[in-house]
């Protein structure tokens, strides 16, 4: 069997067998990972029915508030392109990072320097510890994709997940077409 690489910037594909609430049909990208320390990545096909502003009043935005994962729900997180007005962000690829300043972000956003085509938030993030995501994988909870081919911060159609699964192609596709809950078929 091949060994899947998981490395930052990776989009995860949750196979059919992923049937908890957050991770059924999801599709995660990673914005850190190392062998040592786990993986930390955000759901991207979530949204929620609310937005910044309904969590964040002091921040003037409409922006929907996706489901990040079910660890830290507490808090908000984001995933930007802005890095020159976000100080300390961090780099997941070429043209995309998260977190930074708080401040910055209130800042940007309060101001019209951030559009919220160029940011996305979260409640919570998904976590795995050390060897925990390899594992996942290796027992094909997950497809891996080290390529995020699709716009970060377009408007997602609900199926994302579909797209994805169809552009992994062959034993994929038996799921593409699948309904949601095969039980009530």
């Amino acid at each position: 069997m091949q060994t899947k690489i998981i490395q930052k910037g990776s989009v995860l594909i949750a196979r059919p067998t992923l049937l908890t609430d957050v991770f059924h049909r999801s599709v995660v990208l990673l914005t850190d990972h190392s062998p040592n320390n786990g993986s930390i990545g955000f759901v991207l096909n979530k949204p929620l029915t609310h937005t910044v502003n309904d969590f964040l009043q002091d921040i003037n935005s409409n922006a929907i508030v996706y489901e990040g994962g079910p660890v830290d729900q507490e808090n908000i997180f984001y995933i930007h392109k802005r890095p020159d007005l976000i100080s300390e962000s961090e780099k997941i690829t070429e043209n995309l990072f998260w977190s930074g300043h708080f401040d910055d972000v209130k800042h940007a956003l309060n101001n019209g320097y951030i559009n919220d085509d160029e940011i996305r938030f979260y409640l919570g993030y998904s976590g795995w510890a050390s060897e925990q995501l390899q594992t996942e994988i290796e027992n094909n909870a997950w497809n891996i994709n080290n390529e995020l081919n699709f716009d970060f911060f377009d408007k997602w159609k609900v199926n994302l997940w579909k797209e994805q699964m169809k552009n992994l192609g062959g034993e994929n596709l038996i799921w593409f077409n699948m309904p949601d809950n095969p039980m009530l078929n």
